[in-house]
């Protein structure tokens, strides 16, 4: 197990951890939470033994195998395939070994045979199944990992600690550069691992679906939170209600979420999607007594005047140079279209946000803006854009010179730029403060259409559910790109997928857009896997083998229908337990029994679950296999 007992770690004069304790045992999947600086990076340093402690101690097994994923972006010319490998350090120092002993055939039969233990063999083949599952393209193995962005390179970190066999796993921030394709992957992925795993992620879905403790620095202490994210805002919540200052900002948050729910509720459609964002903000409403001391308040001013349309794409082919990504898109943005874009990797999303935001061209088409157009646009490289050597208040002064330095002031503070931060230069922000300063010059900027691609990279939970308040409460327009799906549940209402050059309605939520992509994948597999043509055969036996092919595939087909029945089952009675742990009294110490109850039955219909969706997964190859 993972002990530690009366830690401090010190930097500076601040400390980061004061006589902090913390257990883990084998197999417990762990979620490390805290405000930006205070401390989780230097625990995982300190876990990795590149940070010594102040006082106090900690233990780790001397036998276990430890894997982290670098956070480095290193140039190297070895390629994509190879750099993953490279994770499996008893593979690489069997093959050298191999080399270094070609004339002795005893010595080579005992590595070959160590080999074989290890599973070597297969090694290239898991390789390229994380590679794909991370969302690289075919032949980008092959690649020299200098080729590839920085993004795309943290991704090939993260692929290369996937692969390296561990018993304790320390992710840093792993989501961060993925897309929603690549972050389900990841997830079940991580479902499966079977060692010790130590998270640190903004993204609360990822949280929920893949630990079963939180780990939360708060004043120095490792304070441990039996269940997933949303277990622990509600015990939270309970907590902050015991401090009279914070059960009366609970009590006015709660009274201002129930009173705009009430308001959704008598507009919502019976659309999927529509029902889907209003189950997603009751749950909000829950859950946001969890926040009410959060350091981020701010509010997008009212839209104004807006035209209708604001804007319209008509036969729009979009794309670069002579090759169109998408052809014949038809698109009217209303004052009040909520939408979300889905896709895979590289199929036009954020082509399509450059578009409608003027930043590309369209080949053909038309694309009009409406008269009354005031756009808020967010994409990652407007970060790069911003200027090193202003502050944060020069950035907004710019806009508006005539505007008083207190008024520039209070608005940098509902962003957490306190004080003089917010007048030094951001030369040494980190990537989570340029991130929130780019968002303050669109609230800035008094909008009615948002495009955002990507905006909660970088963002820390509290802003993120602050971010999510603030469109929830937007008067205008709003087009999102995202791999945060708490964010497209509560803040959308529309759905788009982007895929195979067309962007068309998608008729679902984003569960039946994870099994559309599981699906999807199943049939690129089969694609690649498609044999070349049979020889020629008489009539009579290629009828036989018809006959033999449908009298194989309907039990197949009968198992996958049991199946998706169960799935459907386990996923309502999910909700149900969900909905039962949203009540606040349930974490009383008198309930401490019955709470726990709720746990174990929740963790074991997820379990349930997973394992009905390897065997849909399963079932559903074998049947391709069988001729569909």
């Amino acid at each position: 197990m993972i002990q530690l007992q009366q830690v401090s770690l010190q930097r500076g004069t601040q400390f980061l951890l004061e006589y902090a304790d913390l257990t883990l045992f084998p197999g417990q999947k762990a979620g490390l939470i805290g405000p930006n600086g205070s401390g989780k990076t230097s625990l995982f340093k300190l876990l990795l033994g590149q940070l010594s402690c102040d006082t106090g101690q900690w233990d780790i097994p001397k036998q276990w195998r430890v894997s982290h994923m670098a956070q480095e972006v290193e140039t190297l010319e070895c390629s994509a395939l190879d750099h993953v490998l490279d994770g499996d350090i008893e593979l690489r120092r069997l093959e050298a070994a191999i080399d270094r002993s070609q004339h002795d055939g005893e010595a080579l039969a005992r590595l070959y045979g160590e080999m074989e233990n290890i599973q070597a063999y297969s090694a290239p083949a898991r390789a390229q199944q994380l590679l794909n599952g991370l969302g690289f393209a075919p032949g980008d193995d092959v690649r020299p990992v200098s080729d590839f962005s920085g993004g795309w390179r943290i991704r090939l970190n993260l692929a290369q600690a996937l692969m390296r066999p561990s018993d304790l796993l320390l992710l840093d921030e792993p989501t961060n550069h993925l897309d929603l394709d690549a972050t389900l992957w990841l997830e079940q992925w991580l479902q499966r691992y079977p060692g010790t795993l130590i998270i640190i992620s903004h993204d609360r879905d990822f949280l929920d679906n893949v630990v079963d403790r939180i780990v939360a620095i708060d004043n120095g202490k490792l304070n441990l939170y039996i269940g997933n994210y949303s277990a622990y805002e509600h015990q939270r919540a309970e907590h902050l209600a015991q401090q009279e200052a914070a059960h009366k900002k609970q009590q006015e948050q709660l009274a201002h979420m129930e009173a705009y729910v009430r308001r959704f509720r008598a507009q919502a459609n019976k659309a999927r999607q529509a029902q889907s964002r209003l189950k997603a903000m009751e749950r909000m409403e829950k859950i946001a007594p969890a926040h009410v001391d959060s350091p981020f308040t701010f509010r997008f001013a009212p839209a104004g005047k807006m035209s209708s349309p604001l804007i319209n794409l008509s036969q729009a082919d979009i794309g670069y140079g002579d090759s169109p990504i998408l052809s014949q898109v038809n698109l009217g943005i209303l004052p009040e279209t909520r939408i979300g874009l889905l896709g895979p990797n590289g199929a036009g999303k954020s082509s399509l946000i450059k578009t409608l935001a003027g930043d590309l061209q369209l080949m053909r088409g038309d694309c009009h803006v409406g008269e009354n157009f005031k756009l808020g646009y967010f994409a990652q490289h407007q970060l790069d854009a911003l200027d090193l050597k202003a502050s944060a208040a020069q950035h907004i002064l710019r806009m508006s010179p005539e505007t008083r330095e207190q008024e520039v002031r209070n608005f940098l503070g509902g962003f957490d730029f306190q004080g003089d931060r917010a007048f030094e230069p951001i030369t040494h922000f980190s990537g989570g403060e340029k991130a929130r300063l780019a968002l303050a010059i669109i609230v800035w900027q008094k909008p009615n259409v948002l495009l955002l691609d990507e905006p909660t990279n970088h963002l820390d939970l509290e802003m993120r559910q602050a971010l999510t308040v603030a469109m929830q409460e937007f008067e205008g327009a709003v087009i999102l790109v995202s791999h945060d799906r708490h964010l497209l549940r509560n803040t959308v209402d529309q759905f788009l997928l982007v895929a195979d050059g067309r962007v068309a309605d998608f008729d679902g939520d984003l569960d039946d857009y994870y099994r559309w992509l599981l699906q999807r994948r199943l049939d690129d597999n089969a694609e690649e896997k498609a044999a070349a043509p049979a020889p020629k055969e008489d009539k009579k036996a290629l009828r036989q083998e018809a006959a033999a092919r449908r009298q194989q595939r309907k039990p197949l087909r009968d198992k996958l229908k049991k199946l998706e029945r169960d799935m459907e089952r386990l996923t309502r009675e999910l909700g149900e337990l969900e909905n039962k742990m949203a009540d606040p009294d349930l974490y009383d110490e008198a309930n401490k029994q019955e709470l726990q109850k709720l746990l174990r039955s929740q963790g074991e219909c997820q379990s349930q679950l997973e394992e009905c969706e390897e065997q849909w997964l399963e079932l559903t190859e074998e049947l391709e296999l069988a001729g569909g």
